[in-house]
């Protein structure tokens, strides 16, 4: 459930989005490829763990350069970027629903996000039909996250928070403790740091009086 709200935690005022149930997730635990051949089609499956729906897009445009000689480089990614899910497949010229669909499929069955596969063909002049193309793409697909792994995920997002100077070692603590990652900081009449970091961190932080928090 997601909430857009204003609230007060104690002295602390944090304003954004609450993704309750989303933090820990599955993903893939590693960047890697597969290949096999299939009545003289060569399928080579490609899958990597992601944090944005640019990453996705960036990895999808680099393949694709790689394998331009290809016949089909067919695509499906899952993401959760800031609060908001995007599952997008692509069948890349392959008859509609042969490809990119079961390819989201597998990412649904194996109940994974934060990941986009790739399944390049070469085709070897056999057709193998629709059903055989779903057969394919899904098995490049499963083999793909099999042989990455999978891992729990757990999603970070960024913060900005604002604070008094003397509050500096207590929120650099937390952050540190929890692998926090520092995107930004200002120093003026008052600190400002721009964080990557997950919901243990954020709660940690809602506990520190005279913190502005604001979820970006």
């Amino acid at each position: 459930m997601e909430n857009n709200c204003s609230s007060i935690f104690g002295n602390t005022l944090y304003s954004g989005k609450i993704d309750i149930g989303r933090e820990r997730m599955k993903s893939v635990e590693r960047e890697c490829s597969i290949e096999f051949e299939e009545r003289k089609s060569k399928f080579i499956g490609y899958v990597k763990p992601i944090g944005s729906k640019q990453e996705a897009e960036d990895f999808i445009a680099e393949i694709r350069e790689k394998h331009r000689d290809a016949t089909h480089n067919c695509t499906a990614y899952k993401v959760v970027d800031n609060g908001q899910e995007y599952f997008k497949t692509d069948d890349d010229g392959e008859p509609s629903g042969t490809a990119g669909k079961p390819m989201g499929d597998i990412i649904t069955y194996m109940d994974v996000t934060n990941l986009v596969v790739i399944a390049t063909r070469y085709f070897g002049g056999i057709k193998l039909g629709a059903g055989g193309l779903v057969r394919n793409y899904a098995k490049t697909a499963k083999l793909a996250i099999q042989e990455a792994g999978i891992a729990e995920y757990i999603e970070k997002k960024t913060y900005m928070i604002d604070f008094p100077y003397e509050k500096i070692s207590d929120v650099e603590t937390i952050i540190d403790s929890l692998n926090g990652e520092y995107l930004d900081k200002g120093f003026n009449e008052r600190v400002t740091y721009k964080i990557r970091t997950n919901i243990e961190t954020f709660e940690a932080l809602k506990e520190v009086k005279g913190l502005l928090i604001i979820e970006l």
